[in-house]
């Protein structure tokens, strides 16, 4: 059994993202990475990488060298368990999964070296996610804030709070907001309540 493991992380994982918190614990070590592969923006705003894999799933037909973090992490068991969740990873339907966990080389300042990656499954690549040409998604993410970050403090406690609610319960809306939160696509009104669309799935889980 492993004692600790390799990641390369990059996009909401990397350090001083918003999804970074959940694996501070395990973190011993963050270095600069490169990888190659391909990365979309997806919707939401945040990078989708899409490396080539053996099996065929989420396999890049163009490579551009994608920059990122290799991290050393204790604990893998707790580590994947963790990951495979917050991905969508399914290890016995991997097809099925949004994200697919792999086996790639990183590029390093030690040279080369093998570490695990949650690429983004092709397949299910959200309809208007765009190529993010060359890879560098870090100056992209400056360039354009990620819908999440362009959301008012309402309406991103609104998106937060819908998306623990469970069952039947009904979350109080004003006509503005429900009227901002129809436009931006991340709601759809059920008649007796409202419930998030893919998109404002999407966007919940960076808040």
């Amino acid at each position: 059994m492993l004692d600790e493991l390799s990641l390369f992380l990059y996009g909401a994982y990397s350090q001083g993202m918003v999804l970074a918190h959940h694996l501070d614990r395990y973190v011993i070590e963050r270095n600069p990475a490169q990888v190659k592969g391909l990365v979309y923006r997806l919707p939401a705003g945040y990078p989708a990488f899409v490396a080539p894999a053996s099996d065929g799933i989420g396999h890049a037909q163009v490579e551009d060298l994608v920059p990122g973090e290799i991290a050393r992490v204790q604990g893998p068991e707790l580590v994947f368990r963790l990951l495979d969740e917050l991905n969508g990873y399914f290890p016995l339907t991997p097809q099925k999964s949004l994200c697919v966990k792999q086996r790639i080389m990183a590029d390093t300042q030690d040279g080369l070296r093998e570490c695990f990656v949650y690429a983004f499954n092709l397949a299910k690549l959200p309809k208007g996610s765009e190529r993010i040409v060359g890879g560098d998604w870090q100056s992209d993410l400056a360039k354009r804030p990620t819908l999440g970050q362009s959301l008012t403090e309402k309406q991103a406690t609104y998106i937060k709070r819908l998306s623990q609610c469970s069952g039947r319960e009904v979350i109080p809306i004003d006509m503005t907001l429900y009227r901002e939160l129809l436009k931006l696509e991340l709601i759809v009104d059920k008649g007796r309540r409202l419930a998030l669309t893919s998109l404002g799935k999407d966007v919940a889980r960076f808040l």
